[in-house]
C-alpha cells in the first residue's frame, strides 16, 4: 500500500475559520492557528504542500500573556545599518499594535521557507471583533 501524498491541484476547497483571542493565552492560540494554516487537522495533510485553510483572528487586543512577559519580553528588529537595533517591550506594543504580537507568534510556528510565506498569506489578524471577510462565511473554531 502506498502512502497518499496530496498535490497542489488536489486541494479543491479551503475553508475560513475565525479564532477569537479574547481571554486566550498567546502561545495556545498561536499553535492552534498554525495547525489550521498548515492543514494538520485534515486527513490529507502533506508536509511539503499547502493543504491548510484560512484563519481570521479577532480581538487581538484582548490576548493574554502569562507571567511577567508584558514588562520583560521585547520585540527586537534591526534596520541593517550600524546602530539600527530597535527594542520595544510587549507592554508598549500591546497598546499600539496588538495584531503584530499575534501575527509574529503564529508566523514563528510556521516553516521558515517559501511554504511558510504562502501559509502566512492566509492569516488575517484584527484588533477588534470586526473583520471584512463575512462573504467567505467563516466558521468559528473553538480554542481551549
Amino acid at each position: 500500500m502506498k502512502t497518499y501524498m496530496a498535490k497542489p491541484l488536489d486541494i479543491k476547497e479551503r475553508k475560513w475559520y475565525i479564532l477569537d483571542a479574547e481571554g486566550k493565552v498567546l502561545g495556545r492560540l498561536a499553535t492552534e492557528a498554525a495547525r489550521i494554516l498548515r492543514g494538520k487537522h485534515k486527513p490529507d495533510f502533506t508536509p511539503h504542500v499547502d493543504t491548510g485553510d484560512h484563519v481570521i483572528v479577532i480581538n487581538a487586543d484582548k490576548i493574554v500573556l502569562t507571567g511577567n512577559k508584558l514588562a520583560n519580553k521585547k520585540y527586537i528588529r534591526h534596520s541593517g545599518f550600524p546602530g539600527g537595533l530597535k527594542e520595544v517591550s510587549y507592554g508598549i506594543l500591546m497598546k499600539s499594535r496588538p495584531e503584530k504580537i499575534v501575527e509574529k507568534a503564529i508566523r514563528g510556528m510556521l516553516p521558515h521557507n517559501r511554504l511558510g510565506v504562502d501559509l502566512a498569506r492566509k492569516l488575517k489578524v484584527y484588533r477588534g471583533s470586526e473583520h471584512p471577510h463575512q462573504a467567505q462565511k467563516p466558521e468559528a473554531w473553538l480554542v481551549q
